[in-house]
């Protein structure tokens, strides 16, 4: 979770060519399965996909992470640069100690949408409690345990002749033997 402030601003309301004072306000926010749920839900379209998104996506994005009761909807009209930056830093952190080998990385051209990523939960057996975590350490379990559930990988021919050979070596000196 992230907790942010967002100071007291001053807005100009293009219909009535007044000035409007926002009162600023403290929000926990939760980059989320849930979040990225509720914001596909309205925009019918994948919030993990390449297309960038508008400012109007993003500041929506804030909206569905925001986990504080009864915030006033024109209070992230006075978001400061600052607080987007700390948002996207907390956005893009992993989350975990967890690390992988390049060749254990997934890269699927697949569209992946929150109900891709509820399938990959259900397939694997991860608990919808989970639904709740940082999105990218949900992400990582979901690549560990399919890593983990994945058969084993075949021994290459060079390998296995190798691993052999070793075997071979280990008898000849246990036995005292010369083949």
């Amino acid at each position: 979770m992230l907790t942010i402030t967002i100071p007291d601003s001053e807005l100009f309301n293009e219909a009535t060519q007044e000035f409007l004072v926002v009162k600023g306000q403290t929000i926990t926010l939760e980059h989320s399965l849930v979040s990225v749920s509720k914001w596909e839900s309205k925009w019918k379209k994948p919030f993990l996909g390449r297309e960038e998104k508008t400012e109007e996506e993003i500041i929506d994005y804030i909206r569905c992470m925001t986990i504080t009761q009864n915030v006033n909807p024109i209070v992230y009209s006075g978001l400061t640069n600052e607080n987007f930056k700390d948002i996207m830093a907390y956005i893009d952190d992993k989350m975990t100690a967890t690390t992988f080998k390049d060749n254990q990385q997934r890269h699927s051209r697949e569209i992946i949408t929150a109900e891709i990523i509820y399938y990959w939960m259900v397939e694997l057996g991860i608990p919808f409690e989970c639904q709740k975590w940082h999105l990218n350490r949900l992400l990582t379990l979901v690549n560990v345990c399919s890593i983990k559930q994945a058969p084993a990988k075949k021994m290459s021919r060079k390998d296995a002749m190798a691993q052999q050979s070793q075997l071979n070596a280990a008898r000849r000196a246990k036995f005292k033997s010369r083949g």
